[in-house]
């Protein structure tokens, strides 16, 4: 690895083939002292880029590249002669993710110092070496954990916890008394512990509130997405466990659990009182009803609504009411055969 000055005076850094494949615990393939400075998609990557191949759909693109250096599966082979360097890994999506850290300048830019406009109560117990930004609102009896970076514009409740290296992006909203984890990411927007939805039907047609008393629970490394609200409970806590992996515009509503380990892809919405199991894949604009139980290693497809338990663990699902994926499928077949048909 070595570092080179740009025209605009900043450090940037390069690294050879050989150095990322000792990194990715991978084999180079041709020239091991190429260096790079710098990632790219396969389809558009120039000279001095690293790329990677992990769908096969984009295989064409492998011969064509102007990448210097591309990371691709082990055992693929390539049905063509190959331009670059070629380092070979176990598994390419995870060895880009890796390779991405090394490039990430932000993970070494840590921000430190209050603004004279971050309003912190005199109560509130801030840890070393955090950064709040200029109008933040820390409310009184909070603790911010050390290395924690509260971006501007933030809201921080009263009794709210944080832990350490936690970063809470600008317009983050956690309202009184949630428990927020260790080395969590919340992005820009995203409102903790917003009232969950709860009505009374009264006699007259009208509805009465609910009070909602309890709070939400975060635990360590998790990623929350921009826009996304997390309803406190009406009792007790709305709980996010370990490492869950949250997209943008997600809502999840009171007193859910979501399971360790769980990912969720954009425009979800989980009713009230579903607990999702661990290892759980979720994707983009699905639908949970309410009360519902989803067993670990489930995966939904896109758009799927899920109006009953999942009791048995590793299923997929696709559709609305959702079916297993196979029996989806052969459904879709006959559906498209029949209008065809018209």
């Amino acid at each position: 690895m070595t570092f080179i000055k740009t025209d605009d005076y900043h450090m940037r850094r390069e690294y050879t083939a050989q150095y990322l494949a000792e990194y990715l615990n991978g084999e180079v393939s041709g020239d091991e002292n190429v260096k790079v400075f710098s990632v790219a998609r396969i389809e558009s990557a120039k000279e001095g880029t690293l790329a990677f191949l992990g769908n096969l759909k984009y295989e064409e693109y492998l011969y064509t590249t102007k990448a210097s250096i591309v990371i691709i599966n082990r055992k693929f082979e390539p049905a063509s002669p190959i331009i670059g360097t070629l380092i070979r890994v176990d598994d390419a999506y995870k060895a880009i993710a890796s390779a991405l850290e090394l490039f990430n300048t932000k993970s070494t830019s840590k921000k430190r110092g209050r603004s004279w406009g971050a309003d912190i109560a005199w109560s509130a117990k801030i840890g070393h070496g955090c950064y709040i930004g200029s109008a933040a609102v820390i409310e009184k009896r909070s603790s911010v954990g050390r290395g924690v970076q509260i971006y501007p514009q933030c809201y921080i409740g009263e009794n709210v916890s944080i832990g350490e290296n936690t970063i809470l992006y600008p317009g983050v909203k956690i309202y009184a008394d949630c428990k927020i984890g260790s080395n969590c990411i919340i992005h820009a927007n995203a409102v903790i512990g917003a009232d969950g939805f709860g009505f009374a039907p009264l006699p007259d047609g009208s509805y009465k509130k609910i009070p909602q008393t309890g709070n939400v629970v975060i635990e360590d490394n998790c990623e929350i997405g921009a826009n996304t609200t997390i309803d406190r409970a009406s009792i007790g806590s709305t709980i996010i466990k370990r490492g869950v992996k949250i997209d943008n515009q997600v809502q999840i509503a009171h007193n859910c659990e979501v399971g360790e380990n769980t990912v969720i892809a954009a425009l979800t919405g989980i009713s009230g009182s579903t607990k999702i199991g661990k290892n759980c894949r979720i994707d983009g604009q699905v639908g949970i009803s309410g009360h519902l139980t989803i067993a670990d290693n489930t995966s939904i497809g896109a758009q799927a609504g899920i109006m009953s338990s999942i009791k048995k663990e590793g299923r997929s699902l696709l559709g609305s009411p959702a079916i297993e994926a196979r029996e989806y499928f052969k459904a879709y077949a006959v559906f498209k055969n029949s209008v065809k048909k018209r």
